[in-house]
């Protein structure tokens, strides 16, 4: 294991971590907050990754399979420590409930432990979005631009470490271009969504907020009430637009700048879309049967739901938590969706359920007719077997990981409801659960202890799995 070209990447992404983190002196600049606290800390941030990178400079960076996959995990147990520093800065909060914070910062999911958001200093909620904002895309592939030139290789390998979904897939010719491209398709729709925020009535800070939340599909606001505290029609649909269209393949918005729409036409697309027309619209059959809503409303309020679960953004307009048990049902179901692979969604993915529904299907015609052969197509590509074990072992893993951490809440003298939800939460980067982690209630009751397993709990969704339980192989450890 090569632990200095792990270091010496890490110095590297931690210096860009700092130049981000300079634009919470801004915000405090403007507001006319104090900046002494978060400018002293991004100074002392910096100076110390720029030292270990100098110490570091003349040694080769050289990136393997098995140090991009440490790396990765190192990285992400930084961004806890190092985005959790300038909250304790600025709130009485403990350590783990500010490594929590940043964790689900990072990680988009979107679940906090304050319980009155508005009385934090404007700092502070930026810098809460922030982080939702460089999580969303996935700090790494940022590192990737600007680690390709030193080393395309390990670049390579360090992308797909990180990246979700099923397999990569590169449109430009460099991985390093097609990172940089994703990027600049994301700054994009962050900028149309907070001015289209702003045509409709936020103010500009509530609008870059909410739209670096909404793109990231993380869920963090600057309102108790999420986006309920905020009247608009507009506001509210602009807002399910864009976390349906940030929880599709980023690479075929991409597409679109190549005058290709064949990405929307993928079958993953097309499911992913299905399943939120159909889940919203039994919501809103459920309710309006249930409840005392005018349709109108309902229906407002049932497609942005679902595409905030769904997408595991975690926003919430109302307290859904309060409806009834077979609505609950509903949006439960669509907390085990998630969105597209290659998108900012966190959760299974579509095209997972897509290839495990089509494996099962040619199972049982294999059982019907034992001599035929017989295979899985997506998007007219056969799979390989590689993929199909890939995609149930990552189910398992998945499903094995709630339950775990179902348990441990459960055993910590929590209810049934808010154990399992919970624990779906976590893995999944949703953020708001059920009961006792409903829309209307934060994690700020979980014990110090807790917060850390459920911050790991968040990690591994993120990194979905395999990466961070590769760690427990002794394979990974052994020299080849």
């Amino acid at each position: 294991m090569d632990y200095k070209s792990i270091l010496k990447l890490l110095s590297l992404i931690g210096m860009t971590l700092s130049l981000f983190f300079s634009l919470d002196v801004v915000v405090a600049l403007i507001y006319g907050e104090s900046y002494l606290p978060v400018l002293l800390f991004v100074t002392l941030f910096f100076a110390a990754n720029f030292t270990i990178w100098l110490l570091l400079k003349s040694y080769p960076l050289n990136l393997g399979i098995r140090e991009s996959i440490l790396a990765v995990n190192l990285l992400w147990l930084l961004l806890g420590v190092a985005g959790g520093v300038p909250l304790l800065l600025y709130t009485s909060i403990s350590p783990s409930s500010a490594f929590f914070e940043a964790v689900s910062g990072f990680t988009t999911t979107g679940a906090t432990v304050f319980a009155d958001i508005e009385s934090l200093p404007k700092t502070v909620l930026f810098h809460r979005s922030l982080m939702h904002w460089l999580g969303g895309m996935g700090i790494i592939v940022l590192g990737v631009g600007l680690l390709s030139v030193i080393n395309p290789t390990g670049s390579l390998a360090l992308f797909k470490s990180e990246s979700t979904g099923i397999q990569m897939e590169k449109l430009t010719p460099k991985i390093k271009h097609t990172a940089l491209s994703l990027w600049g398709v994301y700054i994009v729709l962050t900028l149309v969504d907070a001015v289209l925020l702003k045509m409709f009535g936020m103010g500009w800070f509530d609008a870059v907020n909410h739209a670096f939340s909404t793109v990231s599909t993380g869920g963090f606001s600057t309102k108790n009430s999420s986006l309920g505290a905020f009247d608009g029609d507009g506001i509210v649909w602009t807002t399910t637009i864009f976390m349906i269209l940030s929880g599709i393949n980023f690479l075929a918005h991409l597409r679109v700048y190549y005058r290709d729409l064949s990405g929307y036409r993928s079958e993953e697309v097309k499911w992913y879309l299905a399943l939120f027309l159909l889940l919203s619209l039994t919501l809103v059959v459920v309710h309006e049967d249930f409840g005392s809503d005018t349709l109108y409303y309902t229906i407002k309020h049932s497609f942005f739901t679902i595409a905030s679960v769904m997408t595991t953004t975690g926003f919430a307009t109302v307290d859904y938590g309060g409806w009834s048990n077979l609505a609950i049902a509903v949006i439960f179901v669509a907390m085990l969706i998630g969105g597209n692979a290659g998108s900012t969604a966190g959760g299974v993915k579509v095209i997972r359920y897509v290839i495990i529904y089509k494996t099962l299907f040619a199972e049982f015609k294999r059982i019907l007719h034992p001599s035929a052969m017989i295979s899985v197509f997506v998007d007219g590509s056969k799979l390989k077997e590689r993929i199909l074990a890939a995609t149930f072992g990552f189910f398992f893993l998945y499903i094995l990981t709630i339950v775990a951490l179902s348990i441990y809440i459960y055993a910590a003298g929590f209810d049934a409801m808010t154990a399992i939800s919970g624990a779906l939460a976590m893995v999944g980067n949703i953020g708001p659960g059920f009961s006792l982690v409903g829309p209307s209630q934060n994690f700020g009751f979980f014990s110090d202890p807790d917060k850390i397993v459920l911050s790991v709990g968040m990690i591994i969704g993120r990194l979905e799995c395999y990466t961070v339980f590769v760690l427990f192989s002794a394979a990974f450890w052994k020299r080849f």
